[in-house]
């Protein structure tokens, strides 16, 4: 209703909107207390990353959490290009089931509980000047899908931080082929070359703190290809986060 005499108060209206849209879990369905969250079964299966973890791509570490940062096998043998590293959920089972869902099922409700859960992990990794950035797609693939999960997620994380969002600050050179199968040398290959910087974004890269956002980490080399444009554009430093991280078995 419009008019001063006739405003319905925010809060009822919110309790009408759930009286006929009850929130449901965005994982199972099932309803829940409030919207976009996860209900008490889905939570328990949800693959969040805890305890020690790596601190350049995330991945968990046996052993108790250190005072120090720690670094796991992989990344002292080859250091990623990025400073610091934090991945939400290991990338199996219902982490898998939300990530796909995102990715491929049009669930766009799903960004924003998942960015809540990055934001908490990036915050002690973002000041006042970072800047927030997604992996972009290539402009074929981006109007196959009609959105770009990755900017999803920095969108509502650089909301959630309060930081500035720059959702094109890098660009897709070339369409790749899926990575799916590939090894770690192979995707390095492959996506050489395939991301650069946006030229109008160059000067405001000068010296700046810049976290990336993507939606999986499988060996990083997509990520390890966006970081070094930044660098080389003369960014002071570059930390990354996704929501899932693959993680090899023992």
């Amino acid at each position: 209703l419009h008019g001063a005499d006739h405003m319905i108060p925010k809060q009822q209206v919110q309790t009408l909107l759930h009286a006929i849209f009850p929130p449901r879990c965005v994982s199972c369905g099932e309803l829940v207390a409030s919207d976009f969250e996860l209900c008490g079964a889905c939570w328990r299966e949800t693959p969040f990353i805890g305890g020690a973890i790596c601190d350049r791509c995330g991945v968990p570490l046996p052993g108790q959490v250190s005072e120090h940062a720690e670094c796991c096998d992989d990344c002292m043998e080859n250091p990623p290009p990025w400073q610091r590293g934090r991945a939400a959920l290991l990338y199996q089972g219902a982490a898998r089931s939300l990530v796909m869902g995102l990715k491929h099922g049009d669930r766009h409700d799903i960004a924003r509980p998942a960015a809540r859960w990055m934001a908490t992990l990036a915050e002690p990794l973002t000041n006042e000047t970072t800047l927030i950035a997604p992996i972009p797609l290539h402009w074929t693939r981006f109007l196959k899908r009609g959105f770009n999960q990755s900017a999803l997620l920095a969108e509502r994380m650089a909301r959630d931080l309060g930081t500035d969002y720059i959702p094109d600050l890098l660009i897709r050179e070339k369409a790749t082929a899926s990575l799916d199968g590939l090894s770690r040398e192979e995707r390095f290959e492959m996506l050489s070359g395939s991301l650069s910087i946006n030229p109008k974004f160059r000067d405001p890269l000068q010296g700046a703190s810049v976290l990336l956002v993507d939606d999986v980490m499988t060996s990083g080399a997509t990520l390890s290809v966006a970081t070094k444009a930044c660098l080389e554009a003369n960014a002071d430093q570059v930390n990354v986060i996704v929501l899932a991280r693959v993680a090899k078995h023992p």
